[in-house]
């Protein structure tokens, strides 16, 4: 049943960065970043990750921002979050823009003399449930949580002031917002009007045999496009690997570390909030007649009745739940924490002590009776009971140390002679060598490491690079040999340059062939005709809607076609160009309009779309608001920050 009543979050959109600790208080990742005399952004202050205007943000603000939103991913998509989707989501530019759209819309809020009063902000922080027992605000447990976090009062307080004061200049802004009657229909209209195109794609691959390859055609275009295969520099490493995990059994610690390597990973040892319950699900179909749907919360209501009467829940539930995969198992669900189910179930659960039977709760899944079987409160697990995995991390933790140091004298002592045979003589290592890679090139023996890359094309002549932290260990590196960028003759490269010919060809008469179709449209001609005729398969979207945005049924995304297909009539039913989809051609048309009902625009529906509209016009105006000041403003980002989030 976790996997049918788990959230199920499609979109995720954070506004504001550092609201993430309210919202979730899940644990803190602190990153390590280098903050050497080049990192900052504030005048080579290395503490400064960007500065709006005069607005300085810290390198701490950065890291917490980015560990919000990474922790808030993670558990999100669990074991899906790998370091491949944190880098599409790019959580790094996310983190950095929230912080300077949160630094403009401040000073955006105090140039208009918005303030927020201590009342105000005392009333806000007491209605977070995060600080709350029994429904209200208790003081031991906001210093409890706010101790778990790392963070002292005040710094809180006025992180949530400035959310708040973002709040004030949201809500006068939506205040100048003013919708009529017609903006509603309108929007009712364009939300509930469909189209369904016709279209043809050209496919380059398919105008391939129709491209002729001679050696004059091929030598004449190798000429112009020779910069394309230039063969780049590509170097060769030798290096050594301090392995931090050889060093651990050198590694010894007083008591003294042991508590305060405790003390500084604290999140590692957090104790979320947990409850288990039991549950009874009485399904309802969401599509189910009010009939059937009163039918089922009858019988609910029965087994409710027998289950607060004394009756055995467990069995119970094998009788009568629908829910097969807890049904078995007496309706266990087991442990869970906030933000795991749906907000009507979980809200519930939280409230039951042991023991407790719910009322019905009605989620979409259909109606839940709901028993308290356990409660876990939030808290630290002390010292003594994770004694053995701190003093495995602080062993890790040191024995990384130990590597770091040993590379770094090595380096020192040997990087005016150059000598890795020295240094590996010293320290009982192996010479290791890669072959020849270029800048962007997986390095053989060590993988994708950019920074490696970026460290052998720095070097010159026989110095050391200083030591790099990798997956692998701590990397003391020199050059090898290197190979010189050169153009190579066509012989050499005469495959690659014909593949590169055959496709820019193919895509050159897969274009001029779709630009003739929808000039023959604009002529009159009908594209099923011109489709028989170039010998295409003429397909149909089906009806959709303004609300799939880019997406196009059986088409694909297309920002340009989605919008176009709304302006199409049956006087001018055709696309006039070609759009370009998942690297094929397309021409479209109309192939019919059904225009909204109007009907459907009830008042109940009417106040529904009001808010939807109101909503989404302030989104737009905060973002354009944010897009004029940032046109205006002076933002900089410190280089390091800038590298990261160009994957350098």
């Amino acid at each position: 049943m976790l996997d049918l009543i788990r959230k199920k979050q499609q979109t995720l959109i954070i506004k504001f960065v550092f609201w993430g600790i309210i919202a979730a208080f899940v644990g803190t990742i602190f990153l390590v970043w280098g903050k050497g005399s080049d990192g900052g952004a504030g005048g080579g202050d290395p503490t400064i990750a960007a500065t709006v205007n005069k607005t300085k943000i810290s390198f701490d603000e950065y890291q917490t921002a980015y560990s919000n939103l990474y922790n808030l991913y993670q558990n999100i998509y669990r074991d899906q979050f790998t370091p491949a989707m944190e880098k599409q989501l790019r959580l790094r530019q996310q983190a950095i823009d929230g912080l300077v759209d949160q630094a403009l819309l401040l000073q955006e809020a105090d140039k208009r003399g918005l303030k927020v009063s201590d009342k105000e902000l005392v009333d806000s922080i007491a209605a977070i449930p995060t600080f709350q027992e029994n429904g209200s605000f208790n003081k031991q447990r906001y210093l409890q949580v706010l101790s778990f976090q790392r963070l002292s009062p005040d710094g809180f307080e006025s992180m949530h002031r400035r959310q708040l004061l973002v709040e004030k200049l949201q809500q006068e802004i939506n205040n100048g917002i003013k919708l009529s009657d017609a903006d509603i229909e309108q929007d009712y209209r364009e939300q509930n009007e469909k189209v369904n195109l016709a279209f043809v794609r050209l496919a380059p691959a398919m105008f391939a045999s129709k491209v002729s390859v001679t050696d004059e055609l091929l030598q004449a275009y190798f000429e112009k496009k020779k910069e394309d295969f230039r063969i780049p520099e590509r170097r060769s490493l030798r290096y050594l690997v301090f392995d931090p995990a050889r060093y651990e059994k050198d590694v010894t610690f007083e008591d003294a570390e042991l508590e305060k390597y405790y003390r500084r990973h604290l999140d590692r040892f957090e104790i979320h909030e947990q409850v288990k319950v039991s549950h009874i699900l009485i399904k309802v179909p969401a599509e189910a007649e009010a009939e059937l749907r009163e039918q089922k919360k009858t019988l609910a209501e029965k087994v409710l009745a027998d289950a607060k009467a004394g009756k055995d829940f467990a069995q119970l539930a094998r009788t009568n739940s629908d829910d097969t995969g807890s049904a078995a198992k007496g309706g266990d669900l087991d442990y869970f924490r906030r933000g795991t189910m749906v907000e009507a179930f979980e809200t519930a659960a939280f409230s039951l002590r042991p023991g407790d039977i719910s009322n019905l709760v009605e989620t979409p899944f259909g109606f839940h009776i709901i028993r308290g079987e356990g409660h876990i409160e939030a808290g630290v697990t002390p010292l003594a009971d994770v004694l053995d995995k701190v003093k495995a991390g602080l062993r890790v933790e040191k024995a990384q140390q130990m590597a770091q140091e040993k590379a770094m004298d090595t380096y020192n002592i040997n990087r005016k002679n150059g000598s890795l045979e020295t240094a590996a003589t010293a320290n009982d290592l192996g010479l290791k060598e890669t072959g020849f890679f270029a800048r962007n090139d997986v390095i053989d023996g060590l993988g994708e490491l950019p920074e490696v890359a970026a460290a052998a094309f720095a070097l010159e002549g026989k110095e050391l690079g200083r030591p790099l932290n990798t997956p692998q260990g701590i990397l003391l590196i020199a050059l090898k040999d290197r190979q010189e960028s050169r153009i190579p003759e066509l012989a050499d490269v005469r495959s690659p340059v014909e593949d590169t010919y055959r496709a820019e060809q193919s895509s050159a008469l897969a274009k001029q062939t779709a630009e003739a179709m929808v000039q023959a449209l604009q002529q009159g001609e009908s594209l099923e005709a011109l489709a028989r005729k170039e010998g295409q398969t003429l397909e149909e979207t089906g009806n959709f809607t303004r609300s799939y945005g880019a997406f196009i049924p059986r088409l694909g995304s297309s920002e340009a076609i989605s919008k176009a297909a709304f302006t199409l009539t049956t006087e001018k039913p055709a696309l006039a160009q070609v759009e370009e989809v998942a690297e094929k051609f397309v021409v479209a048309a109309l192939k019919s309009r059904e225009e909204a009902d109007m009907s459907g625009l009830t008042a109940e529906k009417k106040t529904e779309l009001q808010t939807a509209l109101q909503s989404r016009r302030m989104d737009e105006t905060i973002a354009a608001t944010l897009e004029e000041l940032k046109g205006k403003a002076d933002i900089t980002i410190a280089p390091s920050i800038l590298s990261a989030l160009e994957g350098k």
